[in-house]
């Protein structure tokens, strides 16, 4: 058998403060240079995943914004893209508008990654866009959304308190050509994310197209949140950390440390102390 470990990125891989613990991220690069073939799945975009992994430096592709994209972060390049159909973003947009909620969209255009908002009177938002602008050095683009709407929208972000979010998901759901995920935001006690895509994005499907693409005959998923239920549908084995949501734990498998505690990166070693023969296949398409 040849094993792939896969794991979450924020509330799993990611201490409380949004980062690689120095612990972590030695024991990662240390295993990744004896061969064990891991990536991870995540809601975050591919220039905040690859600032946030810093010196762990991933060969085989990593499943991004739930799913939307499986991107080489090695080669740069994109190997699975989900575009949302034009006429489905005309008809979110005009929802939006009718319900008075506003976020992000995201536009991929000649392999150029965009943010969009319209405005910042919603305070969330505006937080979100400035810790990003700080942390990760992103740039966000202010624009009227039915002035951009075309081929190349993957995504559509909300975050704001559960009573707001809820209506826009209950509205949302009802559109047959999306896909959608609504979880409690790791950094804040009173916020939830409403993430939108196109119907055949999925952290499942993300994992089902790199077991495909690279032959593995068993994957181990690590996560912490709602949308890493869907990460699990695709694994063979489901490991939650310790601080994992109870619905993430009752679905695992086995639960590890957790996220302040190295959980991930520690269940991991123990792995290859006890079945060395599954972690030598890497990626080679």
């Amino acid at each position: 058998m040849n094993t792939l470990y896969i794991s979450d990125l924020d509330g799993t891989l990611l201490n409380s403060s949004a980062e690689l613990s120095d612990h972590t991220e030695k024991r990662l690069i240390h295993m990744l240079e004896k061969g064990i073939n891991f990536t991870i799945a995540t809601a975050r975009t591919p220039a905040t995943a690859c600032e946030i992994l810093g010196g762990v430096k991933l060969s085989i592709p990593a499943v991004l914004m739930n799913g939307v994209l499986v991107y080489d972060i090695e080669k740069k390049s994109y190997l699975k893209i989900h575009r949302i159909p034009p006429h489905t973003v005309t008809t979110i947009i005009s929802l939006l508008q009718s319900m008075r909620m506003t976020g992000l969209l995201y536009e991929l255009k000649d392999n150029n990654l965009r943010t969009y908002y319209e405005s910042l009177e919603s305070e969330p938002i505006c937080q979100f866009i400035n810790e990003r602008k700080v942390r990760y050095h992103k740039s966000f683009n202010q624009a009227v959304f039915s002035d951009i709407a075309s081929e190349n929208i993957i995504y559509f972000m909300f975050l704001d308190v559960y009573d707001k979010i809820k209506p826009v998901h209950d509205a949302l759901i009802e559109i047959p050509e999306i896909n959608l995920v609504m979880y409690p935001d790791n950094y804040s006690e009173d916020l939830w994310y409403l993430e939108v895509f196109e119907k055949g994005a999925s952290k499942q499907n993300g994992v089902i197209f790199l077991r495909n693409h690279c032959g593995y005959e068993n994957i181990v998923g690590f996560g912490d949140n709602l949308n890493d239920l869907s990460m699990f549908a695709a694994c063979d084995m489901r490991i939650a950390v310790g601080n994992a949501k109870q619905e993430v734990k009752e679905a695992a498998d086995d639960i590890c440390g957790t996220n302040d505690n190295d959980g991930v990166v520690k269940w991991m070693e123990q792995a290859m102390e006890t079945l060395p023969v599954q972690l030598r296949m890497p990626c080679t398409k």
